[in-house]
């Protein structure tokens, strides 16, 4: 700060923060940096060797076994190049036969960890007639496994628009996407997927070939291995272990591994060092787009899955999510294999040990009503059902935060703290406190954090049979009621359309809300006919007697720009009294069109509403509407109406019959 002579100041404008530089008189006791009379002096000459002690004592403490080569102690050097060399195999292999087992550890415990030898990536190249590039030696700096602590360093440091919220939260953009690209996911169409994987009108597998997939994975290994810092997670899915999935990601990213950290079940230091070989691989290399003019592509954005060699490749979007769901199209491919259910479901416990499924695409309070303080929460957004019962597949949470506040939901409110990632939000530039009604970026704003911040988590996250089937839509048309008692057929009617209003934000390109059928309540993820996975549902439903439920998130009164959406302290009662059994008692009577059972009453909530005839001033409206949203549900389930359920094909058309009748 200067003075210019009239009394008045002005910040030098070289220094960024605006306050005068300090200037200091160099004394004979400037060699003793730090000095504490009640403890030991630090043994430091320069600032550089106190930060390197300060590294030393922060960094993770896991403990791990020393790796021994007949009988001798491995150093500290060679056993982070070995897991340096594991991690280039990987990048480098065409062939994807089993490599070596990774070496665990924090290659970050010295200044700079050592670049692999051509000769050692040679090694471990399984296909020599194969030319790999040669970047894939190149890499510097393998950020492995991290801390949330490292990593919020890193993305401050590195990661332009990441910031400390007020809570503590790492807030992060997502660049230009900030939502999930489906029309950009490819899947690798060969002799194993054409039969297996659901292909046609109406899938969300877009096929493309082998030779591609190769051209977009070098991209993206090129690109990976040019960075000066890249991050590797390896974490696991389901939480049953006798069907847990390994995974490792590879990102460009700090806010990616975080978020996958939160997202991914985190492994301890002993099953860390245990990890081997991974299941599946994530190279995520989003901030650098794919070739348009590369086959089968019609953006720079690519998404692609190759089930054979278990690699996912991400090219032209930063877009986290993509990760999440591209893993859980991976488990919509491999439980089914075992006869495990996959459901894109909340799940929660009751204290007597009831378990409620909430199936409901992004929008229609899954996240918000599975998560509940009266209950234990199991998960949010993706399970298995098996013959031992239900388990999350994640480790963490993936909650929107549009409009959300610390009133209408406070664990999640609580939940937004040190760790989690707050995506796209927008704040206060001197507070950093987040503004959540603030559409500036985009609506589609998330919060994600590991499932133990959430007070009443269960874990380990699994629990028995679900009593009930709760499948949730936000209703655009505002002419289904609030809560419907489903007989099985209905359910795996209801279930296969998947009806909702796709709310705005949720994905690129989508301005406003718009009706939408998503089978199984998950189309863009689900890898076979939405009719297996019905066909698994009826029969666990069956087996356990488990209560089918349609619940409407959305209008009453009128559509969406005229009626009201459905205040959320009735749908909590709703829900309640399905927890409670208290719905099963209750008085019924049959709607028109779709032939639902509604209750007359339900204690909490005006009896008026439970009848959505009843709310709108216009019954003829009221009645086209009601056509027009049957007609559109027909129409929908035509695509279905050719595959067979069940042995003898009567499931088919119990199926068909429940849907609507006019």
């Amino acid at each position: 700060m200067a003075s210019n002579g009239n009394g008045e100041f002005s910040f030098d404008s070289k220094r960024r923060s605006g306050l005068p530089k300090i200037q200091t008189q160099k004394t004979d006791d400037d060699n003793v940096v730090c000095h504490d009379d009640s403890a030991t002096p630090v043994k430091a000459q320069t600032l550089d060797e106190l930060h390197s002690l300060q590294k030393k004592k922060s960094a993770p403490t896991t403990p791990i076994k020393s790796p021994h080569v007949f009988g001798v102690a491995v150093s500290e050097e060679e056993r982070q190049k070995q897991q340096l060399q594991s991690i280039s195999a990987s990048l480098a292999s065409l062939t994807r036969e089993t490599g070596p087992k990774v070496v665990k550890g924090d290659p970050a415990r010295q200044a700079e960890t050592p670049k692999v030898a051509q000769s050692h990536a040679t090694h471990y190249h399984h296909a020599p007639t194969l030319n790999i590039s040669d970047s894939a030696l190149k890499f510097t700096h393998i950020l492995y496994n991290l801390s949330p602590a490292e990593l919020y360093e890193q993305a401050i440091k590195y990661e332009k628009g990441s910031f400390i919220t007020s809570s503590g939260a790492l807030a992060t953009l997502s660049g230009a996407k900030t939502g999930r690209s489906p029309r950009d996911k490819r899947v690798v169409r060969d002799e194993t997927t054409e039969k297996d994987l659901w292909w046609g009108k109406g899938s969300p597998n877009i096929e493309m070939d082998e030779q591609t997939f190769l051209i977009n994975r070098e991209r993206a290994v090129d690109y990976l291995c040019s960075l000066e810092e890249v991050y590797v997670n390896d974490q696991f899915l389901n939480w049953d272990p006798n069907n847990r999935i390994k995974v490792r990601i590879v990102s460009a990213r700090a806010y990616h591994s975080l978020f996958m950290h939160n997202m991914c079940i985190r492994p301890t230091a002993e099953e860390l060092e245990e990890f081997g070989t991974p299941d599946f691989t994530i190279y995520n290399a989003g901030q650098f787009p794919c070739n348009r003019y590369t086959h089968y592509m019609t953006s720079s954005t690519s998404i692609d899955v190759n089930l054979a060699r278990k690699e996912m490749v991400i090219l032209g979007t930063q877009y986290a999510g993509e990760m999440k769901k591209g893993l859980f199209s991976l488990m919509h491919y491999l439980m089914p294999m075992r006869q495990i259910l996959s459901l894109h479901s909340g799940c929660n416990m009751g204290k007597e040990g009831d378990v409620a499924l909430f199936f409901g695409l992004s929008g229609t309070g899954k996240t918000t009503l599975s998560t509940d303080h009266n209950r234990y929460l199991i998960g949010d957004d993706e399970h298995c059902w098996s013959g031992h019962g239900v388990s999350n597949i994640e480790g963490g949470c993936y909650a929107k935060c549009i409009d959300l506040s610390r009133e209408k939901e406070p664990d999640i409110w609580n939940a937004i703290k040190f760790g989690t990632v707050l995506e796209n939000v927008v704040f206060e530039e001197h507070t950093r406190e987040v503004d959540y009604a603030d559409k500036s970026v985009t609506e589609n704003t998330r919060a994600a954090y590991p499932i133990e911040y959430i007070p009443n988590a269960k874990i380990p996250c699994v629990g028995p049979h679900p009593k009930n089937v709760i499948l949730l839509a936000c209703d655009a048309f505002g002419v289904l009621p609030p809560v419907s008692k489903l007989n099985l057929a209905q359910t795996m009617y209801h279930f296969i359309s998947g009806y909702t209003a796709l709310v705005a934000g949720t994905e690129d390109g989508i301005k406003e809300p718009t009706a939408t059928f998503s089978a199984c309540f998950g189309a863009a993820f689900i890898m076979l006919h939405p009719t297996k996975y019905a066909a698994m549902l009826a029969e666990k439903m069956k087996k356990h007697g488990a209560t089918g439920w349609l619940v409407n998130t959305g209008w009453s009164g009128g559509s969406y720009g005229s009626g009201r959406r459905i205040k959320l302290a009735y749908t909590r009662k709703i829900i309640d009294a399905i927890h409670s059994g208290a719905l099963l008692n209750a008085n019924y009577k049959k709607t028109e069109v779709f032939g639902l059972e509604i209750p007359t009453e339900l204690e909490g909530v005006p009896s008026e509403i439970l009848d959505p005839m009843n709310t709108w001033p216009d019954k003829k409206a009221h009645k086209d509407t009601l056509l027009k949203l049957g007609g559109l549900f027909r129409k929908n389930f035509e695509v279905f109406t050719n595959y067979k359920i069940g042995t003898d094909n009567n499931l088919t058309e119990e199926i068909l019959a429940a849907g609507p009748n006019f």
